[in-house]
């Protein structure tokens, strides 16, 4: 129960009423006092108080006038008497409730067993429950102690049926398939000298750099877990809340520790690692594939944009030109053409210039496929057969059928290699173009008889693909991220489509949707072109890039600091001087409690809370400042030893509960902002333009340049 009571509310919640003050009439001293207090508190909790310090001093206060004894009285009340016995007796009658019995307590924890361990994993939470369950049957719960033995027996029993379920759903082949894997993993410990790893070890770990050979390891991994022979609705009927935990748990397991388990929890913890592994695996295989045709791309223009380059300033002459008229035009802005740079550079020049460039651009783009194709050709055509094997590919949309075409066509033609015979499709096939070679690809795919050329259509089959699977168009059964859009939808869509489309405040009508957007899209043009005209867009300006329109953002001035910044900034160091940042994360903690969303992957933990949130918050601010827990272990005056934080750090911390502190810490942000100040956005910007949380580094993702991104 809180502590600290406004007036008001005490007014509302511990106001003795007639029928309870009756019930006070043969009560005196410190038990009239005592008695209504416990009154009180029973009728908020629905519980007894633990002992006297949990009834809030200015309740005790407050009950005490109004009972006329002496606030001073309640330290007097006999917490082990037959009086508190006799009053608890009383108090539970004039609710119409009754001691939990050991049978309640099964029945309660056979409940929990059935309707909640499956999904709620927070013990405490689950303590919880069991206290509304209580008060809702009319039972006193049981103590604290009783209570969590009685949460811990159900998730036992929910765990030996959980384990049983999943290991009744294996075969025996791929039961021994799960133990051959533990096995290689100890041969490999007692064969190797250092260096190499396992498939066990490879299997718990993230993609490396972007790359052609961490494209094929991932192939490799997925093929291998798909070995293992998983039946499809192996965790169908489980929630993923439960399914993550497990996999969490068995990620930070030792295969030394999972030889020793017993099996049912050792094919359990196994089966979840490689389920949701498998998952995980077809998803960043997706996004390697994505990234590595944009890589494809990008190396082939900044090749030939050197090679331009380098020509371009070799032709003196030109940049001559250029720099002359650019004077021509800053020394008279509101000139005409003809009056300010036909002097300068007649019509004919800049004719002959515009068809030079006009000319360049088509060699420009005629020499990035030309690099694409002797690059893709020797090194990343590699990828095409692991990859078109390792994913199945679905489509929805009748619109993108010519990509799937493309691809059964790619599959067909595999295993023929590229000679000079095998350059080109066979004349007999239906090769789709529409829809998937470019207009600009056209010459370099089919040639003047009217035959195609495998190399350059291949690639043109990758980028139509890569296109399609970011629009969602093509899914990857098996996937997460990339899976079937129909199933990101909610499952009562259908029925409830009002309350959906209410939700998100968009109409349900297409056409009206198109409509408003096509509206914003054209107000926000005419204010640029407006804007472009009176030339106020602040740098903002069209500019031509490889011969099309792109627009140019030109980056702000620094902005002078607002005096109230600098004022509070004085102030908050005159009061606390230099705050350390150990201090604002124990803050916090304090405010919101984030500490309590990191949970165990162990089965038990006998850690006090207090220890557990001072280690926590240790862990994270070494995890956070990129000291290390080394160097934090050893300084500072906490009394943590490396191997303890290190214990903290491998059973507590990983992607889901760093996730869900973070969630609480956002929204208690949101909740304690002023929005007259702030405003009511909840979206907050970043050098960077990508997010992720991965297993050695949480706030950071790869990005296709293979630097990481600060979160």
């Amino acid at each position: 129960m809180r502590q600290e009571w406004e007036p008001e509310d005490l007014i509302e919640v511990w106001t003795l009423l007639e029928e309870d003050q009756e019930r006070l009439r043969n009560k005196s001293g410190a038990n009239r006092l005592g008695f209504a207090l416990l009154l009180k508190f029973f009728e908020v909790e629905a519980r007894f108080p633990e002992d006297a310090g949990e009834i809030p001093v200015p309740a005790v206060s407050y009950v005490a006038q109004q009972v006329k004894v002496a606030a001073e009285e309640w330290a007097a009340y006999d917490w082990s008497g037959r009086a508190i016995k006799r009053h608890r007796m009383e108090i539970r009658g004039a609710f119409g409730f009754r001691e939990c019995t050991e049978e309640d307590q099964g029945q309660l924890a056979e409940w929990l067993a059935v309707e909640l361990c499956g999904v709620e994993l927070n013990r405490d939470r689950l303590a919880e429950a069991v206290v509304a369950r209580c008060r809702k049957d009319r039972l006193e719960p049981p103590a604290p102690g009783q209570i969590a033995r009685l949460v811990g027996k159900a998730v036992s029993t929910f765990e030996e049926r959980f384990c049983a379920a999943t290991v009744g759903r294996l075969s025996a082949a791929t039961r021994s398939r799960l133990d051959d894997l533990l096995a290689e993993d100890a041969d490999t410990d007692a064969d190797s000298t250092g260096g190499g790893g396992t498939f066990f070890t490879e299997l718990k770990a993230d993609p490396g750099s972007l790359g052609l050979d961490s494209l094929l390891a991932e192939v490799n991994k997925l093929q291998r877990v798909r070995g293992l022979q998983f039946p499809p609705e192996l965790f169908g009927d489980v929630s993923g809340k439960l399914v993550a935990a497990w996999r969490a748990r068995a990620t930070k397991e030792y295969p030394s520790d999972l030889r020793a388990a017993a099996g049912p929890v050792r094919y359990t913890l196994l089966s979840t690692l490689c389920h949701v592994r498998e998952t995980e695996i077809t998803d960043s295989l997706v996004e390697l594939f994505i990234q590595l045709v944009q890589k494809i791309n990008t190396r082939a223009e900044k090749k030939v944009e050197g090679e331009f380059n380098k020509e371009m300033k070799r032709a003196r002459g030109k940049e001559g030109i250029l720099l002359r008229l650019a004077e021509a035009a800053v020394a008279e802005p509101g000139g005409t053409v003809r009056k300010v740079i036909y002097p300068v550079a007649g019509e004919s020049t800049l004719k002959a210039l515009a068809a030079e460039a006009a000319a360049n651009e088509a060699r420009y783009r005629a020499r990035v496929r030309t690099v694409l194709r002797s690059s893709y050709s020797n090194h990343w055509r590699r990828m095409l057969s692991p990859l078109l094997n390792a994913l199945e590919l679905k489509c929805n949309n009748t619109a993108y059928r010519p990509v799937m075409d493309a691809i059964d066509l790619l599959k067909r033609y595999l295993d023929q290699p590229i000679a000079k015979e095998g350059a080109f499709f066979d004349k007999a096939e239906k090769i789709p173009l529409a829809g998937v070679v470019r207009e600009e690809w056209r010459k370099a795919v089919v040639d003047e008889r009217g035959r195609v050329e495998r190399i350059p259509y291949e690639l043109c089959v990758l980028v139509a693909l890569r296109d399609a699977l970011r629009r969602r168009e093509i899914w990857v059964p098996g996937a997460n991220r990339w899976q079937n859009p129909e199933d990101d939808l909610p499952p009562d869509f259908e029925d409830n489509r009002d309350v959906h489309y209410d939700a998100i405040r968009q109409p349900q009508d297409p056409e009206k949707f198109i409509e408003a957007l096509e509206k914003r899209l054209r107000e926000a043009l005419t204010r640029f072109d407006t804007a472009l005209e009176l030339g106020t867009t602040g740098g903002v300006d069209i500019v031509k890039k490889h011969g099309e329109p792109w627009i140019k953002v030109s980056p702000l001035d620094k902005q002078e600091e607002p005096e109230n910044l600098v004022a509070l900034k004085a102030e908050i160091e005159r009061r606390w001087g230099t705050i350390d940042l150990i201090d604002i994360l124990k803050e916090a903690e304090f405010a919101t409690g984030f500490t309590g969303e990191f949970t165990s992957v162990a089965t038990r933990e006998a850690v006090p809370k207090a220890v557990l949130r001072r280690r926590l918050l240790l862990v994270l601010f070494a995890l956070g400042t990129n000291m290390g827990i080394k160097r934090v272990a050893v300084t500072g005056k906490h009394g943590e030893s490396e191997a303890v934080l290190r214990r903290v750090r491998h059973l507590f911390v990983n992607r889901t509960n760093l996730r869900a502190a973070l969630v609480r810490l956002v929204n208690a942000t949101f909740a304690a902002r002023d929005a007259a100040w702030w405003g009511e956005g909840t979206a907050c910007a970043s050098d960077s333009k990508k997010f992720g949380s991965w297993s050695s580094n949480f706030m950071t993702e790869w990005h296709t340049s293979g630097t990481a991104a600060p979160a």
